[in-house]
């Protein structure tokens, strides 16, 4: 007789607006000139994504030097890019396709505005992550100074700095770790500047808050994502934080760790803000197979938000 196994799924959980909006700019893209498209770079950071749009006619390159063919349209992705990057496309008379997640397109539009207003500029956010080497590339260098932890934030010194200050963050950072760091920076600099509103996407909260709102109750955790998905990896470290220590990062369904589940009696699942619902449901299935489950869905938020696509595209 199969033993029996509860899982709590949280939600909301997988694809944002921003992400589904990228995957339909592509998809439209292709429609509308043909095969190939070029993306510079993942489109959004999931395998599965970026192997079905190749299979579509996507091509993706890691710079625009990479295209082979000039005449070809190129899609930026939702991550957002440097100034350098359009301003090349025009250089070579490509046409491109903006994919950037309009809520990165806010902190770019912050940034901007900040440092037309006179604020020396603190990014919270991960080194070398597209998102933020897109928004540093708003600003002349320099203009920007990056925090990644409370330790970089420590280390910041009022000499270092020759102007008011005022911090932005990257949208898909820890909220809790974040919280952390503003907290910290307003404490050591008082006057210190923030975003009116929070620049941590409502996709990196809702899916935060409903991963905390069971983690404690579970033996183990499964997160669906990529391993270079900032969002995902997130997700992980939260579900730690919040009780249930065997936490862990699941690209797909080949990887279950079938010996660890034989040993929980309640698992939790949820996927990263690019990871689509086909491989929770694939997870899902073949847990079936061995064991009887019965599944709890626990919803912390309804989203509703839906991005329109570049006027070109409509």
């Amino acid at each position: 007789m199969k033993k029996e196994l509860k899982i709590y799924l949280a939600s909301p959980r997988g694809f944002c607006a921003g992400v589904k909006r990228a995957i339909e700019i592509v998809d439209k893209s292709i429609k509308k000139y043909g095969s190939p498209v070029y993306v510079r770079h993942e489109i959004v950071h999931n395998k599965q994504v970026v192997e079905d749009l190749k299979k579509k006619g996507a091509v993706f390159v890691n710079e625009l030097s990479d295209i082979k063919d000039n005449t070809r349209p190129v899609v930026f992705s939702a991550h957002g890019v440097p100034k350098t990057v359009p301003e090349e496309a025009k250089i070579k008379k490509l046409s491109y396709v903006d994919a950037t997640c309009p809520l990165v397109s806010k902190v770019h539009r912050e940034s901007e505005q900040l440092y037309k207003n006179g604020y020396d500029i603190v990014l919270i956010g991960h080194n070398n992550h597209p998102e933020v080497i897109g928004t540093m590339g708003q600003l002349p260098k320099g203009a920007i100074t990056l925090v990644e932890t409370i330790s970089d934030a420590k280390s910041l010194e009022k000499k270092n700095f020759t102007k008011p200050i005022a911090y932005i963050t990257q949208t898909t950072l820890s909220v809790d770790d974040t919280a952390e760091i503003i907290n910290f920076l307003k404490k050591k600099f008082p006057n210190i500047k923030g975003p009116i509103k929070e620049d941590i996407c409502y996709a990196t909260t809702n899916r935060q808050t409903a991963v905390k709102k069971i983690a404690s109750k579970c033996d183990m955790f499964f997160i669906i994502g990529s391993r270079n998905s900032s969002n995902s990896a997130r997700l992980v470290e939260v579900a730690k934080k919040a009780g249930c220590k065997n936490s862990l990062l699941m690209h797909s369904e080949k990887e279950i760790p079938f010996a660890d589940i034989e040993k929980s009696k309640i698992i939790g699942i949820s996927s990263g803000a690019s990871a689509p619902e086909q491989l929770v449901q694939n997870l899902i299935r073949e847990i079936e197979k061995d064991y009887l489950v019965s599944i709890e869905e626990v919803s912390v938020a309804e989203e509703k938000v839906i991005f329109k696509l570049p006027k070109e595209l409509n």
